[in-house]
């Protein structure tokens, strides 16, 4: 099927935000739950998800959210493209406040196919990975620079998709009433809305936040060595 590249339409920063944060996206996005499924077998309640949410909006969004922010800063090289040492540097400073190896693996994948589909809608965005796949954070923020994304919008999408996972993956492993599942996602959102701005200024690597989270690393290491399992992380 022909495709034209979106850097030549003229899209507005919502509408870039919006088409970044629908789950039917072909970017893979449906195969994690944040954890969420090793946290339910570990005893997490189905109403504790709130709390989950609440926590991973102090811990892990910071740190996504900020590398994404830095990203949509990185300098050009002489050819105009993102430069690719540069990239790697954000990678490193990204992996030093990811502690968990599968909580890595997982974000490497996800930032895979995202990049896959810029390579198509955004050519020239993404420079090829160095050493590995760049991590999600990274390929949204080279798009948001590309895509014409604003910082704002691009905060509150990295918290947007990270809400949205867990409440998605709750309704597949507890199936409940699907508005509480938007609700959670709307409070948990709201949460991150007073650092908004401060995040949207980062463009320094080493100014991304670097908060722990340890049970969620461990939910995420329990995650990817579960036997039987719904979702890869």
């Amino acid at each position: 099927m022909p495709t034209t590249p979106a850097s030549t339409i003229p899209a507005a920063s919502t509408t870039i935000a919006m088409l970044l944060a629908d789950s039917r996206l072909p970017a893979g996005a449906h195969v994690t739950s944040n954890a969420l499924e090793a946290a339910l077998r570990d005893g997490l309640a189905p109403s504790a998800v709130a709390e989950y949410l609440a926590t991973r909006m102090r811990t892990v969004v910071p740190v996504e959210a900020g590398t994404a922010l830095v990203a949509r800063k990185v300098p050009l090289d002489a050819g105009g493209a993102p430069d690719p040492a540069k990239v790697e540097h954000l990678r490193v400073e990204w992996a030093a406040r990811t502690p968990s190896r599968a909580q890595r693996e997982v974000g490497s994948a996800l930032g895979d196919g995202l990049r896959r589909l810029a390579d198509v809608l955004w050519p020239g965005t993404v420079p090829p990975p160095m050493t590995r796949p760049w991590p999600r954070p990274i390929v949204l923020g080279l798009v948001a620079a590309t895509a014409g994304l604003g910082a704002e919008d691009l905060v509150r999408l990295v918290a947007y998709d990270d809400a949205q996972t867990v409440a998605a993956a709750l309704l597949k492993l507890e199936p409940d009433d699907p508005r509480g599942a938007a609700a959670l996602v709307l409070e948990a959102c709201a949460l991150l809305e007073p650092r908004v701005a401060q995040l949207a200024a980062l463009e320094d690597p080493t100014d991304i936040p670097c908060a722990g989270a340890p049970l969620t690393e461990g939910w995420a290491e329990a995650q990817s060595a579960l036997p039987r399992r719904l979702f890869r992380a």
